[in-house]
């Protein structure tokens, strides 16, 4: 049987490392017939500890790597990108291609009332990006903001020992009374399980985990006028890109998680330059 690729919607992510497997996974579902562009920056990783004008040089690289395999959007999958390039990047692609940010999820964890944890990187906790957020969204919800020393970095390695340690370490810093956690990183959703067990308190109601990858692969396909079909045949393709280079395999740490497991999956490379 021959594939007919033409017409055929593409996404492309980007981000430094394996953060963006949470929304490449989201994509996923909801379209298994998309084909996906993965473009990661292994040669300037990580992003998180640049200056903001060397981090913006690097994500506009990435995302001219991802650019020429001609994708219909573009998905920021990385806060601390989304902060600092994202109108570089729109820029640079926009209007024709959409460029989708990653923005914490703290305007629906504040809608359910209660007292919301912000667990994100030490460089965004308690920075004016992050305050701003809180001030616009949070209204009358008491908002801690939780720095995540070491996670992102863990993480990335799929590093077990130092997963365990610095999910403990921040869930101490969590107050008890927390009902609903922000995942201010997009490494965290792919550990959300542990930091769920770390923070619930026992006798307590469930605890309200709220990522972002969901949402932004659902306004992904809403901005190229897409609508999500979870029973398409799945026979997506899978392009890998490391630091513009066609890399073809995720990087092993990748295959430590159930999202970066679920990619492989992917039908046969294709693209339609």
């Amino acid at each position: 049987m021959v594939i007919d690729y033409r017409g055929r919607v593409k996404i492309a992510l980007m981000d430094s490392g394996i953060g963006l497997l949470a929304a490449t996974a989201a994509v996923r579902r909801l379209r298994p017939d998309a084909d996906l562009v993965l473009s990661l920056d292994p040669d300037g990783m990580p992003w998180g500890p640049r200056t903001p004008e060397d981090l913006t040089r690097r994500a506009v690289a990435v995302a001219e790597a991802a650019a020429a395999r001609r994708p219909d959007a573009l998905i920021v999958g990385c806060n601390t990108a989304s902060v600092h390039a994202l109108p570089a990047l729109r820029a640079l692609c926009e209007p024709g291609i959409p460029v989708i940010g990653t923005v914490p999820a703290i305007k629906p964890a504040s809608a359910g009332g209660g007292h919301v944890a912000i667990w994100a990187t030490p460089a965004t906790t308690g920075s004016p990006y992050q305050r701003g957020l809180i001030e616009d969204f949070a209204h009358g919800v008491k908002v801690t903001e939780v720095p995540c020393w070491g996670l992102a970095e863990a993480v990335e390695h799929a590093d077990e020992q130092a997963i365990t340690a610095t999910v403990a370490a921040a869930a101490e810093l969590t107050p008890p009374d927390v009902t609903t956690v922000v995942l201010g990183c997009t490494h965290y959703e792919l550990v959300a399980d542990r930091i769920r067990a770390a923070v619930q308190q026992p006798g307590a109601a469930p605890l309200v985990l709220h990522g972002s990858a969901g949402a932004v692969a659902t306004q992904a396909l809403r901005r190229i006028g897409e609508l999500p079909a979870p029973d398409a045949p799945a026979v997506g393709s899978l392009t890998v890109l490391l630091s513009g280079r066609e890399g073809g395999a995720l990087p092993a740490a990748a295959l430590h998680y159930a999202e970066g497991r679920l990619l492989p999956s992917a039908g046969p490379l294709a693209d339609r330059m």
